[in-house]
């Protein structure tokens, strides 16, 4: 990391993103000792991703033993589709009648990849239809005296409305923390945004479980209980001053139409938990007195509607514009904070784009090809990116190659979350692609 920010320049770095494991962590505090004005912040998408699992696979710990309780029917649910999916795909002639009913496969996904467990409840769902005329059929019938237990489990299954009714529960409740991780999985800038997309986020999950129990909002459910504390738990750990920071400088949050959205809603400025680590952030970004005075006359400006940010275009626009252009057209009689906003409202929030190299070395270096040198494989990493990139835009001499990554399914209602690895993090390129 050090080489890379002495590479590049210090002054040029605003964050360094890794997930939550404990040495990235620690390299990231290191750096923030080296560099004051760098700050580490954790991968909101790994955050998301592990609140999920809390979720969904609880571990029966004593420590744990609540969230087990009320979330272990999740993780039973799972393993039934996961029981389903083996049945039906380890063996040549069930996946033959199963192809019969249904165009679509079932997907195999990894458990590293992000909300791994929704992704196959989804397919299943999709499905629906094609798995029960696959169980009720002549073939079917005729063909499950190979395993007569699992063949009546799996009919069982999938004819009970009542297991339908928890696969559709799970993925309402939890579509609000799917929808975040595929909206934070990106190197778009996003980082003025997480603050607010992870309150709104946990008032959805709120309002789904709700309704499916059928409570108002007076009385006390544990299981949404269990879930929202494992949810601010995570919160917790991923929230960052510079969250706050680049909450702050977000005009949309002091606009009228913002505000009236909802009367729970308050302003940056009016929010103590959010003033008080944005005034960290100042005092860290901006160790000179006088520099550190003149940015706080600036916010006060800026959040009062004072001075130049009275007029009434500035205002209006505040809602409605995007957030840098915003800055671009009325920020210049504040320059520390325009300086400020461009630098933050540019960030990502999530290092998954990164991460997905990993996948990139994992298919270079192989059990066939484990033996390459370290700096070898780091060149064919390097390649094998590059040449994607190139192949984007073809030239006479050029074709577009490997446009799907080293490995993908079916492509019916498959986004950007299951295809990882495809064209490097751009929807708008698979758009295309898929679209054309």
């Amino acid at each position: 990391m050090e080489k890379v920010i002495n590479e590049i320049g210090h002054q040029n770095v605003v964050q360094i993103i890794t997930n939550n494991a404990a040495n990235c962590k620690a390299a990231g505090q290191l750096m923030e000792s080296q560099f004051p004005h760098i700050y580490w912040t954790p991968c909101v998408v790994h955050t998301l991703n592990l609140a999920m699992k809390n979720i969904c696979s609880p571990n029966n710990v004593e420590a744990n033993a609540l969230a087990y309780e009320q979330c272990s029917w999740i993780k039973d649910v799972h393993g039934d589709a996961i029981a389903i999916k083996n049945f039906i795909m380890n063996h040549n002639m069930r996946l033959s009648i199963f192809s019969k009913f249904t165009s679509l496969r079932l997907l195999s996904v990894a458990d590293t990849r992000f909300a791994s467990i929704i992704v196959m409840l989804k397919r299943f769902k999709l499905i629906k239809t094609g798995l029960q005329a696959m169980v009720i059929s002549e073939e079917w019938s005729s063909y499950r005296e190979d395993d007569t237990v699992k063949a009546n489990f799996v009919k069982e299954k999938i004819v009970n409305d009542e297991w339908w009714d928890q696969v559709s529960y799970i993925l309402s409740f939890t579509g609000p923390i799917y929808d975040m991780i595929r909206a934070c999985d990106t190197d778009k800038p996003c980082l003025h945004l997480v603050y607010e997309m992870w309150d709104s986020m946990i008032e959805k999950v709120k309002i789904e479980i709700y309704k499916k129990e059928k409570r108002s909002a007076s009385q006390k459910i544990l299981f949404y209980d269990v879930v929202h504390g494992i949810l601010v738990a995570r919160w917790a750990k991923n929230n960052t001053p510079l969250h706050c920071l680049a909450h702050s400088l977000n005009p949309r949050y002091y606009s009228k139409e913002w505000l009236d959205e909802d009367k729970t809603r308050s302003a940056p400025h009016t929010d103590a938990e959010i003033s008080q680590e944005r005034g960290n952030c100042f005092k860290r970004l901006f160790p000179n007195g006088d520099e550190y005075r003149r940015v706080l006359d600036e916010y006060a400006l800026f959040s009062m509607k004072n001075g130049w940010f009275s007029d009434l275009t500035s205002i209006s626009m505040m809602g409605t514009m995007e957030p840098k252009s915003w800055w671009v057209n009325f920020g210049a009689q504040t320059p520390l904070l325009q300086s400020l906003a461009f630098r933050l409202l540019g960030q990502p929030s999530s290092s998954s784009c990164a991460k997905r190299n990993w996948s990139t070395y994992a298919f270079i270096h192989s059990l066939r090809r484990n033996k390459l040198t370290t700096s070898r494989a780091q060149d064919l990493v390097y390649v094998h990116n590059n040449l994607r990139l190139l192949s984007r835009n073809p030239k006479d001499d050029e074709k577009m190659w490997d446009v799907g990554g080293d490995a993908f399914d079916s492509m019916e209602d498959v986004g950007f979350l299951e295809f990882a690895e495809l064209s490097l993090d751009e929807p708008e390129f698979e758009k295309d692609i898929l679209d054309n």
